[in-house]
């Protein structure tokens, strides 16, 4: 098993039910339909959060003030006395958030004297951040991904050329995002509310209280219109936290990655922003060396958001990718770009990987060497035992899905074109008007 508490990840329990969402529009709505729902706790933690993020835009990019996110959970806060709202995000630098278009002191002032809890985390060795994103409904309903809530973020599975949906307070429309993020509820989501009430200790030495296990719970904030792909599945939460003062370094996310690289037999799919780990890169490479080892995919994004991440980030995943293509000895790596129909780059922000239809993984957790011990992170994995046809047939139809997205083809085209192409078949249905192949001098 690839999920061991202690080691790959932190602990694990059983969601009775779990889907995968893609990109923000989805999410967005997910998200706003589950707090509704609330009755008694609501935790975010994100990198960053914007009060004025719009929930469900309309097409000028605006919409009513009680769908941005701070008024709605003001609101929700105001109008239940007894619903316990926390949002917890970085402490950023002034010259990150600036270029982020994160400014902390929106949401400070959205919150001055209501209800909700608002703090600002800086627990972190200089120089980190904390980058986990999730959201915990009455510890009966979790959302985890790369997703925060803020005003660059929102967009479609179509990615569309100019939509004015992702129209930017400050102006203008911003670039077309890939996100993904994973719904999860039950006993799985109580572990999650665990995990935020941890998180909310170390940032400000107070403690939340723990749900009472004799309360009845109370109706599910499942989101009505969205179906569960998983019924009944292992969730394992895997964390990054460094060293910092009293608290020990935790390096589970890294733990589990390689551990699912050494172990996959067919393919390893990833989708992430960040491909620059030398360990990551170093475990890929020597399976692509074996002679009978798994296909490799990356879909990541042609060049970062922001000047920052251009200069830090950029040249080392080209270094990765180069090093990745001239490990493939077998013609077995396959890198991907997507575009928009008018050849604009698709920012690619998710973190997700699928190996060999048993694990299906989503969270935080870049593929770089921030992620793996210096900032702190959070991912959820879907673990299938060897037995389990259901949940390994529902990770194969999700991959389909995901690559489908990206070269307007259903889910069914492309189950199809997997089962012409055999065993080897992960990258083959990426050659379309909408997945270019990366090129390691990028």
């Amino acid at each position: 098993m690839l999920l061991q508490p202690g080691q790959t990840c932190w602990r694990t329990a059983t969601a009775s039910r779990a889907t995968v969402i893609l990109d923000t529009q989805d999410y967005f709505r997910a998200a706003k339909a589950a707090m509704l729902k609330a009755q008694r706790s609501i935790y975010l933690l994100g990198w960053s959060f914007d009060p004025l993020t719009q929930l469900t835009p309309d097409h000028t990019g605006g919409g009513p003030v009680d769908d941005q996110a701070g008024p709605f959970l003001r609101e929700l806060a105001c109008a239940n006395r007894q619903l316990d709202v926390r949002i917890l995000v970085w402490k950023s630098a002034l010259p990150v958030a600036a270029s982020q278009h994160f400014f902390p002191h929106r949401a400070r002032a959205c919150f001055k004297n209501t209800p909700v809890s608002f703090r600002l985390d800086a627990s972190v060795p200089l120089g980190a951040c904390h980058h986990q994103k999730v959201l915990v409904i009455d510890d009966a309903l979790a959302f985890c991904g790369g997703g925060d809530m803020s005003t660059d973020r929102w967009d479609t599975t179509e990615h569309l050329d100019g939509d004015q949906r992702r129209h930017m307070p400050s102006g203008g429309v911003h670039d077309p995002r890939h996100e993904v993020m994973m719904i999860i509820e039950g006993e799985a989501a109580a572990m999650m509310g665990d995990h935020c009430r941890r998180r909310w200790k170390r940032a400000s030495d107070a403690d939340i209280p723990p749900r009472n296990p004799e309360e009845a719970p109370g109706p599910s904030p499942w989101p009505d219109h969205v179906e569960p792909q998983f019924h009944n599945v292992r969730i394992g939460l895997a964390r990054t936290e460094p060293a910092w003062r009293r608290q020990p370094e935790v390096r589970e996310s890294e733990a589990l990655h390689l551990a699912a690289i050494k172990a996959a037999k067919r393919y390893i799919y990833m989708e992430n922003q960040y491909v620059a780990s030398p360990a990551m890169g170093e475990a890929l490479a020597a399976r692509l060396g074996e002679e009978d080892g798994p296909e490799v995919v990356v879909v990541s994004t042609e060049h970062s958001p922001s000047w920052f991440d251009r200069m830090t980030m950029d040249k080392t995943r080209s270094a990765l990718i180069r090093r990745m293509q001239g490990a493939d000895k077998h013609g077995r790596f396959h890198a991907f770009c997507p575009e928009t129909d008018a050849g604009k780059t698709v920012i690619v922000h998710a973190k997700c990987t699928i190996i060999d239809d048993v694990m299906l993984r989503a969270g935080s957790t870049n593929l770089n060497n921030r992620s793996t011990g210096f900032d702190t992170e959070c991912d959820i994995a879907i673990e299938a035992a060897e037995n389990d046809k259901t949940t390994r047939a529902a990770i194969h139809r999700h991959r389909c899905t995901t690559l489908g997205h990206f070269l307007n083809r259903s889910a069914d085209e492309v189950e199809a074109a997997v089962e012409r192409g055999g065993a080897r078949d992960t990258a083959r249905p990426a050659r379309g008007p909408r997945a270019r192949r990366g090129r390691g001098g990028r």
